[in-house]
């Protein structure tokens, strides 16, 4: 099956502002008629700062997408959180061909065992873009299904951070790119784009994407 006849068609950080100010003690500035001007900005584990004072609030999902997600119950951001990831994704009505596309390639275990990966995950509208003959020749072709779907799993978990000029090494073997800032990200050369990033399971996080990974490409 031609690699060529898979279409993908294209789809981070909200700023939070933050100062700490740092007081003087024992009033000597007061008693000497000075000014103090020593607030200075903090940083902390839980508010990483910018040299400019500027926190960057780099932990929730973004994109358009976003706003299908399930607002609560175990589809929602909330409830993927505490499952892992192929479990977390059954419950997201936008990944319901992807689940049953890992269903079929028995990798549902091999999934929700992995320690620490990161997933690109396509949503039902990009596997809707192959040809229906195409798709079902994938989905009965289970070693094809099962290199194509591994493409899409990277190791470690990336922030978005990571996403602005990254190569990562799939479960598959061969690498994944992507580039992009902001809220605006592409893999593989424009191949997909993120649609909603920074998703996060009990072992993955996941950035759904909307086109198909090919290897090879």
């Amino acid at each position: 099956m031609s690699a060529k006849r898979f279409m993908a068609f294209p789809a981070a950080a909200a700023l939070a502002f933050g100062l700490a100010a740092c007081g003087g003690g024992g009033g000597g500035a007061e008693e000497d008629g000075g000014e103090d001007t020593g607030a200075s900005p903090e940083m902390t584990e839980e508010s990483p700062m910018e040299t400019d004072g500027t926190e960057m609030a780099m932990d929730q999902p973004f994109g358009p997408a976003c706003a299908d997600v399930p607002t609560e119950g175990e589809g929602s951001v909330e409830g993927m959180a505490d499952d892992p990831v192929a479990t977390a994704a059954s419950n997201n009505p936008l990944l319901s061909t992807l689940v049953d596309a890992v269903t079929q390639a028995d990798l549902v275990d091999t999934l929700n065992d992995a320690e620490d990966i990161t997933v690109f995950a396509p949503a039902n509208a990009a596997f809707e873009e192959i040809p229906e003959e195409d798709l079902n020749a994938l989905l009965e072709d289970q070693d094809q299904l099962t290199e194509v779907l591994t493409y899409h799993v990277v190791e470690g978990r990336h922030g978005p951070s990571d996403l602005e000029d990254g190569t990562f090494t799939s479960l598959q073997g061969e690498e994944v790119t992507t580039s992009g800032s902001g809220e605006e990200f592409t893999v593989n050369d424009e191949a997909a784009s993120v649609v909603c990033g920074n998703v996060q399971t009990a072992n993955a996080t996941v950035y759904v994407i909307d086109g198909v990974l090919m290897p090879g490409d």
